[in-house]
């Protein structure tokens, strides 16, 4: 009787985690992801196998930091030499949303882990401690590379804006990250 009440108990967990499948596709499709539906499948199937490591108050930074793998691996997998390989931290994906161009820019010029902090606030919506729980960082050392990608941001925007003033730049989606 206690292994059935388990599974029970099991599946209605892994309801609560496959209810984010929409969230994780949507993660996967703005982080350039050839499949997203497919790494969201491959993130859910691992939360089942590893259902006791998905953190219970909120698996979302889980997830995320699951789907990253993946993407990263997809990337490996699709050309041997991408920049997602690299160990530099320097990739370089392609947006799948469309960007003012100076700020595509400005985010391009970033290291990918300045980058991926700045989106997991900004595009995912996630708070700093949950961000640092996606990347598998300390609260602290997110913050505190949260907080120097968005001064190198805005020092690149600054650069762009002197040298050419546009009117995208003031958009507050801009200010606000």
């Amino acid at each position: 009787m206690s292994i059935h009440f388990d599974r029970q108990s099991a599946e209605a967990r892994f309801r609560e985690v496959f209810f984010h499948l929409g969230a994780v596709t949507a993660y996967a499709r703005r982080r350039g992801s050839r499949d997203p539906d497919g790494i969201a499948a491959e993130a859910m199937t691992i939360a089942w196998r590893r259902l006791d490591d998905v953190p219970q108050d909120d698996p979302l930074p889980w997830l995320y930091g699951t789907a990253r793998n993946l993407v990263f691996a997809e990337a490996r997998r699709s050309s041997p030499s991408a920049p997602a390989a690299s160990a530099d931290g320097k990739h370089v994906d392609q947006p799948p949303v469309e960007l003012d161009p100076t700020l595509e820019r400005a985010l391009r010029g970033l290291s990918q882990l300045d980058r991926e902090a700045l989106l997991l606030v900004a595009w995912e919506d996630l708070t700093p401690s949950h961000a640092a729980k996606a990347l598998g960082v300390s609260p602290v050392a997110f913050r505190v590379r949260l907080l120097r990608a968005r001064r190198r941001l805005q020092a690149s925007l600054e650069e762009a804006r002197t040298a050419s003033p546009s009117p995208h730049l003031n958009h507050p989606d801009v200010e606000g990250t």
